[in-house]
């Protein structure tokens, strides 16, 4: 068997890969309205995907949408005023590219270590 055969071959044997290729998904943001305040449903679970702390994250909203906000007895962000998805999940996406993702190789997967301010 030559070399183009055994390429073909191993071609038609791998399996397809589907998908955008980016591995890191951050859930959607689960918005309500409850009187003058948007509540984030899902924002545990968003959290725990980050890997960051629940106040960092909730600070950067804050500051990201211009308003107050609080975490709930249930784990649900309570943030003062109207917030549709689509803005909630800009300011996470803002999030994830000041944040989580290395803005020198793209991987999500690092962490900075800001008492020694170096990449873990």
């Amino acid at each position: 068997m030559d070399y183009d055969e055994q390429l073909d071959r191993a071609l038609d044997e791998s399996p397809d890969i589907e998908g955008s290729g980016d591995r890191f998904d951050v859930p959607d943001p689960e918005v309500r309205q409850e009187g003058n305040a948007t509540v984030y449903e899902n924002f545990q679970s968003t959290v725990k995907r980050l890997d960051r702390r629940e106040d960092h994250v909730l600070k950067f909203l804050q500051s990201e949408l211009g308003t107050s906000g609080h975490i709930d007895e249930s784990g649900r962000v309570r943030l003062t005023g109207e917030f549709n998805q689509r803005r909630v999940q800009d300011a996470l996406d803002e999030y994830v590219e000041e944040f989580v993702r290395c803005s020198e190789c793209g991987s999500c997967s690092v962490r900075v270590n800001s008492a020694s301010r170096r990449l873990a």
